[in-house]
């Protein structure tokens, strides 16, 4: 059985990639920070049918997301869909965090995608996977300085990592969502916007795109 692995797994995006995946018959595997996070989730996997197994992890701290990939790992071999979907998302101005702040945030937002994929992006890339990131603010805003700074950082990973590893065989890709809030039913329905990750892991190499906005 194909698997997908989700870190950030909350109850927008990525419960609507996780559902997609699902109705493709993959076992699905979830990361969040909160057990009241995963638990809806899994139970309306779970009620279609769908394997699914959850971890908790702080995406921002290295141990803790280090641990909850190898478990997922050993009861589910490696994934061929991995997304990573964490971020921490807040309001603030240039110069309004201090340096410990500003670097919790990066952490996530950062830090978080590069674990994951010096973990799993060798071994995806022999097996032909695909690794997609849930980018964001293709416009930088003052409003939300630490998020901007992210997302950047996010989009330059996801190119240095395509660089490597797609030669390898992983497809890197990032879905950048831009414009509004993730809400059902509007302009940036997260169903939606699940289908872009579907349509990105069908791709044969050939038609490999790298960076989708919607």
């Amino acid at each position: 059985m194909n698997n997908i692995t989700i870190i950030g797994a909350g109850p927008g995006i990525g419960a609507a990639v996780a559902r997609r995946f699902a109705r493709e018959n993959f076992s699905v595997a979830l990361i969040a920070r909160k057990q009241k996070t995963l638990d809806p989730i899994i139970a309306e996997l779970s009620s279609t049918g769908c394997e699914v197994v959850g971890e908790l992890a702080d995406a921002g701290d290295e141990q803790q997301l280090t641990r909850a990939i190898a478990r997922i790992e050993q009861q589910h071999g490696i994934p061929d869909v991995l997304v990573y979907n964490a971020a921490v998302v807040r309001m603030d101005e240039p110069g309004e965090l201090d340096r410990k702040e500003l670097l919790s945030t990066w952490e996530t937002n950062v830090l978080g995608g590069m674990t994951a994929a010096v973990l799993l992006g060798e071994k995806m890339a022999s097996t032909g996977g695909t690794l997609v990131f849930t980018g964001g603010m293709p416009m930088p805003s003052p409003m939300l300085t630490s998020l901007s700074l992210g997302k950047a950082a996010l989009r330059s990973l996801a190119g240095l990592l395509g660089n490597e590893l797609g030669p390898k065989g992983l497809h890197v890709a990032t879905v950048t969502v831009s414009g509004g809030p993730v809400a059902p039913g509007g302009p940036w329905d997260p169903d939606e916007i699940a289908e872009h990750y579907w349509r990105l892991h069908q791709q044969e190499p050939a038609e490999w795109e790298y960076d989708v906005t919607h």
